[in-house]
């Protein structure tokens, strides 16, 4: 015996719910994640995929870097050569491409 709790209120357990409805919840969380972080991350991958094979000579394309330059030569291997201005040219793995910019870009910067 306690001052504060009686001995019909201690041994009290609490009332459990249905078994299903632990279930129910995770199913329910499993969605919302799926949903919410699984699915648009696996069609920003596959928008990425499609830029990245749509590469091609003479393309004007910004890195993830922040280089600007016109797309030179495209290797099998996955990596491409980008003309930043008439004498500099880095060779750059094609992942790292963000984005393929529309034709005179190079010009109005």
């Amino acid at each position: 015996m306690s001052l504060f709790i009686s001995d019909a209120v201690a041994a009290a357990a609490p009332s459990q719910g249905s078994p299903y409805s632990l279930v129910i919840m995770l199913v329910v969380f499993g969605l919302i994640f799926y949903f919410m972080i699984l699915r648009p991350q696996q069609k920003r991958a596959k928008e990425h995929k499609k830029l990245m094979d749509s590469i091609s000579k003479g393309d004007e394309v910004l890195t993830t870097g922040g280089l600007v330059g016109r797309v030179t030569k495209v290797a099998e291997t996955g990596y491409v050569a980008i003309a930043l201005n008439e004498t500099t040219e880095v060779v750059v793995k094609r992942d790292f491409v963000a984005a393929v910019l529309p034709k005179g870009s190079m010009k109005a910067l």
